[in-house]
């Protein structure tokens, strides 16, 4: 299945044209445990800035 997810962040190593992840995973993960109520809750693990 061809997945599409965008990113804005374009010191990441992953980061791609039309702001587009090219990372094979994406790790989001939760600030209060395995539930969060809003996208500011949350945070992307898969980000690696650019070397």
């Amino acid at each position: 299945m061809t997945q599409h997810v965008l990113c804005e962040v374009s010191n990441c190593t992953y980061w791609g044209d039309g702001n587009k992840c090219t990372a094979d995973t994406i790790y989001v993960v939760s600030h209060k445990g395995r539930e969060a109520s809003k996208s500011e809750e949350t945070d992307c693990n898969t980000f690696e800035p650019e070397s």
